[in-house]
């Protein structure tokens, strides 16, 4: 598809992609049967207008969004609801809104760490060229707030059940005190191979060995290391 597509910061001119935004998210949510945690059209609105929401428009159409949102005092952002449209999807866009929405957040928060939760491949491989580490839950914000948008996942209970250790989504953090004294180096092809097993196994300790999640989490921690 030879297809020009603009990435843009919202701003009001884009109000009235609101409902197809949220839709397109509930679809996915739907499809991939994991969990993104849902918003209401206000929120999504506010984030528009604030100038914290990253569209991506094809003469017109909407084909893409992402949005940051601050927690902890804005020392913690999060790259929240990315999604692109099915028909274009397999471009890279994904990946440009996602920078486009990083380089917003550091712009806006230089000093804040950036995070996200993801059950997707693609977008850990995203989050590691930019820099992403995967972190324990722990290492990410404690705001009460931004926990309680967990709750509308499909995932929440598990969530619980570890509480609030692990779940299938992993955290990945962007620390910019750490990264910005190094430069970005490619991540190697056999640790993403490694991220591959890791989501499998993840997805075998809690949702078809539910009695062993303790011995799980051990085992997660010492996959993770090999990442920090």
């Amino acid at each position: 598809m030879n297809t020009n597509i603009d990435i843009l910061i919202a701003s009001d001119e884009h109000l009235d992609y609101v409902d197809i935004i949220l839709n397109t998210i509930a679809e996915a949510a739907k499809i991939r049967g994991t969990g993104i945690a849902k918003r209401n059209p206000d929120y999504i609105r506010q984030k528009i207008k604030e100038g914290k929401a990253i569209i991506a428009l094809a003469n017109g159409e909407f084909a893409g969004f992402c949005y940051i949102e601050m927690w902890g005092h804005e020392k913690f952002v999060a790259n929240s609801g990315l999604i692109v449209v099915e028909k274009f999807r397999g471009m890279g866009l994904a990946k440009d809104i996602k920078r486009k929405a990083f380089e917003l957040s550091r712009q806006r928060y230089p000093h804040a760490k950036i995070f996200g939760l993801t059950t997707g491949l693609a977008v850990m491989k995203i989050n590691s060229e930019l820099g992403y580490k995967p972190v324990t839950f722990s290492e990410l914000t404690d705001d009460e707030d931004f926990w309680k948008g967990c709750q509308s996942c499909v995932n929440y209970d598990i969530l619980m059940r570890t509480n609030r250790k692990h779940c299938l989504c992993t955290g990945m953090l962007y620390d910019p005190e750490k990264e910005e004294k190094r430069k970005a180096k490619p991540i190697p092809q056999k640790k993403l191979k490694v991220y591959e097993r890791w989501l499998q196994f993840k997805q075998f300790v809690f949702l078809r060995n539910k009695n062993k999640s303790n011995n799980g989490n051990k085992l997660l921690q010492r996959i993770m290391a090999f990442f920090v």
